[in-house]
């Protein structure tokens, strides 16, 4: 049959889309056999193309669209599904269902929990989900089941599901093994939920800590990124299909170049060319989807030379698929089809930016249709072809088979609730927050305190009780503060514990909510007075500072916003601080924040500082395991921190020509990628190469030996970083290519190894084209960016 009579024939209803079911599975069909998509054992191919030939072209369209803000149409009165409320609204079914367990009435959350109405907890979540995936699959023609995306950066975005570390918190752990037992666990609360679509990991390179959203990502680095990404998605997927019952598929976020935004604002231009694309922002995303079974990608807002990543052809269709050979699913970011006009103004109509975007490569339009609802009459007007729709069509079945949702789409009830937040989630998720501490100071060994000779320990900082743990954050079942975990070691080690507030950042911290109610000036001068008196008091004193969901965050809307000028602590929070060191009592200042500050006066006065992050819902458990000694703080800065925001932008693997100098500040960063010191010592030997020349093409190792020389047991991550010594074109003076997290008891010594090959050698020349070009390379060795030892390789 030719394509013509098959488009033809699959546009004009399920009588006649039977014709184009290939000879032999129409005749096993006629004869009263259930269709082939519905037999479990067929191959995924052949039930793609039987569901396919089936389908009007109705049926088809419904599959790129996905609902969130308008379910309120499918809703009862006490937000039950309603089954004949979604038969009259989507007669044809529906591709994509948002955030179930969201319990959204009206359009006025947008993309967050305003606190305003809770969301449902794991049974109602589950019973909603069975809800949808029963209409689908029994009430609508074909019975197509949905995918159900869900949020789940740290820990699923749900009630009651473990809250983990933030992602740059996790990036913190330089422990890929780590994160990907995490979102292991992640997906196992959201698939006992009825979820099977995580948005995330994202895995954008972020060079600008004014963004209120580089606490989402795994930092500065290409390598990092990658490595991080990669372990998120086999902890979310694994890496076989179909997908097993306790996975779910996930999302590369946000394709690309979303993590450097002019003026540090979100969604703001990438100004970067087509090298820096290639050589810092793709990596994570190709090296992801070529050794991964990644299911989706999510472009990203912003533009790139003047085209949106959402109409980008050549980013979506050229790269991403052409180049890269990704074979799943293109999710549009919240409402980013829209905002090609609204936002872009590079349409004049949401129907022109659907067809841009449909064009350029999107094939699902999340979270409702706007550009996508106008796909029927494009494809009436002859703009988009069957043969387009179907391509996309196909690739979304096929996701939907593997996912084994025709004969597992429920979830289990009853067992919601006992698959959340489980023992094993809770203990994983306090070695997580221990992992992710990194010790920037620690003068006189001041750390870690002995219980006995604290004497008595006033703890100050709203946040101390108040605990912060980021954004795209629900409510755990609980979250340990700082206070409770520190009350419980009083009472154990003997010693006294008070509490003053101290600074108040925000009234309230509600990540979702569009107004930032500041705290006034007056309040705080008060409670400063109040915490210094109390420190009068006190042998020793932990201030809790930092940031909240309020003070960094996401901008998703013009009365939404969360990006900043200043890198600096806000509020009254330095006067805290001065007021505190004039007393010059033993003080420790640990940081709960998703972005890294210019903490100058902090760095200079403090006894001892550790930035921990948002640590999640062991908080308080992981900074009594940390002060205390149990755990031993080994975390690494996956960002650079920088003195002020004059330096910015301020990123390690710069190239050679940066940093010339100031009349009026130095060009070195404050902390510098990759840095943390630790309670006992080590000592890193220079690199050994098993071969010091080798062909282009060629391979070889490098070793480094690692001791700890101190009087504890500890973590050190050996980093290893090479420079191209002369190159065609301009290379960064390091670039890191491997990293490995080592425990050792006091006196142990091991080597690291590490592979070089080619892949990590290479870069565009002139013509763009990827080469290792013969030339000395030099390979550092170190326990971070700046503090390295050497060796030469040759390339002939």
């Amino acid at each position: 049959m030719g394509i013509k009579r098959r488009e033809f024939l699959a546009t004009v209803g399920g009588a006649a889309g039977m014709a184009v079911v290939p000879g032999a599975l129409a005749a096993k069909a006629a004869k009263g056999g259930a269709p082939v998509y519905k037999q479990a054992n067929a191959p995924v191919a052949a039930r793609v193309e039987d569901l396919l030939g089936r389908m009007t072209v109705d049926e088809k369209i419904a599959q790129l669209q996905c609902v969130w803000l308008t379910k309120k149409d499918l809703q009862n009165d006490d937000t039950s599904f309603n089954a004949e409320k979604a038969a009259k609204v989507h007669p044809h079914g529906m591709g994509m269902f948002a955030r179930p367990s969201d319990r959204q009435i009206g359009a006025d959350n947008n993309a967050g929990n305003s606190g305003a109405v809770g969301n449902r907890g794991p049974k109602e979540t589950a019973d909603y989900v069975n809800a949808v995936q029963k209409w689908a699959l029994e009430h609508t023609r074909l019975g197509i089941p949905v995918f159900m995306h869900e949020e789940s950066l740290h820990g699923y975005v749900a009630p009651e599901a473990t809250s983990f570390p933030q992602a740059i918190g996790l990036a913190s752990t330089f422990d890929p093994q780590l994160v990907e037992q995490i979102f292991s666990l992640a997906a196992k609360e959201m698939r006992a939920r009825g979820a099977n679509l995580a948005l995330a990991p994202v895995v954008d390179v972020a060079r600008e800590p004014r963004w209120g959203r580089i606490e989402e990502t795994y930092g500065e680095d290409p390598h990092v990124c990658g490595v991080m990404g990669k372990a998120a998605v086999l902890g979310f997927s694994g890496n076989t299909l179909p997908l097993a019952q306790d996975k779910v598929f996930a999302t590369l976020k946000h394709m690309t170049g979303h993590g450097q935004p002019e003026s540090g604002t979100n969604i703001g231009p990438a100004n970067v060319g087509e090298r820096a694309l290639r050589e810092d922002f793709f990596p994570p995303f190709e090296k992801i989807i070529k050794e991964t079974k990644i299911a989706a990608v999510m472009p990203s807002y912003n533009e790139i030379d003047g085209v949106p990543s959402h109409a980008n052809r050549w980013l979506l269709t050229d790269v991403l698929r052409k180049e890269w050979g990704f074979q799943g699913l293109t999710v549009s970011d919240y409402m980013a089809v829209a905002e090609l006009g609204s936002r872009h103004h590079l349409v004049g109509s949401v129907k022109e930016g659907g067809l841009r975007a449909f064009k350029a490569g999107v094939d699902i339009e999340t979270p409702d249709p706007a550009g996508f609802a106008a796909l029927d009459e494009l494809v009436k007007e002859g703009k988009i072809t069957t043969k387009e729709l179907d391509a996309v069509v196909r690739r979304i079945l096929r996701w939907k088979f593997d996912a084994g949702l025709f004969e597992n789409p429920y979830a289990d009830a009853d067992q919601a609730a006992a698959r959340t937040a489980t023992p094993e989630a809770i203990a994983l998720a306090r070695t997580a927050a221990q992992r992710t501490a990194v010790l920037l100071k620690n003068d006189k060994g001041l750390l870690p305190l002995a219980p006995q000779k604290v004497g008595k320990l006033l703890l100050v900082g709203t946040h101390a009780k108040d605990t912060p743990i980021g954004g795209y954050s629900d409510k755990p079942r609980h979250v340990v503060s700082v206070y409770e975990a520190l009350q419980k070691e009083a009472q154990a080690g003997g010693f006294t514990l008070d509490y003053s507030e101290g600074v108040r950042l925000t009234e309230g911290h509600v990540w979702g909510q569009d107004e930032i109610v500041w705290t006034k000036p007056e309040v705080n001068a008060r409670l400063i007075a109040e915490a210094v008196e109390a420190a009068k008091k006190a042998d020793t004193i932990v201030m809790v500072l930092g940031d909240n969901e309020q003070t960094a965050r996401e901008a998703w809307a013009d009365n939404h916003l969360g990006d900043r000028t200043s890198l600096d602590l806000v509020s009254q929070q330095n006067d805290l601080a001065r007021a505190i060191f004039a007393l010059n009592k033993p003080t420790v200042v640990l940081l709960l924040n998703g972005r890294p500050l210019s903490v100058n006066y902090l760095a200079e006065r403090a006894d001892a500082l550790m930035e921990c992050w948002y640590m999640g819902q062991e908080t308080g458990h992981a900074v009594a395991d940390l002060i205390f000694g149990r755990a031993n703080p080994g975390g690494k800065l996956p960002v650079t921190i920088a003195r002020n925001v004059g330096q910015l932008p301020m990123f390690y693997n710069r190239k050679p020509s940066s940093r010339r100098g100031y009349i009026d500040d130095v060009t070195t960063p404050l902390y510098p990628f990759g840095y943390g010191l630790s309670y006992t010592r080590f000592d890193i030997s220079a690199p050994r190469l098993t071969k010091d020349r080798m062909g282009v093409s060629g391979t070889t190792q490098v070793q480094v030996d690692v001791q700890n020389t101190g009087a504890v047991r500890g973590d050190e991550v050996v980093q290893m970083y090479i420079r191209d010594d002369v190159s065609s074109v301009t290379r960064p003076l390091l670039e890191l290519k491997g990293f490995q997290r080592v425990t050792l008891e006091p006196g142990e010594k091991r080597t690291v190894t590490f592979d070089i090959k080619p892949t990590d050698l290479w870069f565009y020349n002139g013509d763009m084209k990827r080469v290792v070009e013969p030339g000395t390379f030099t390979i550092f060795a170190g326990p971070n960016s700046v503090d390295l030892k050497k060796a030469t390789l040759t390339v002939a």
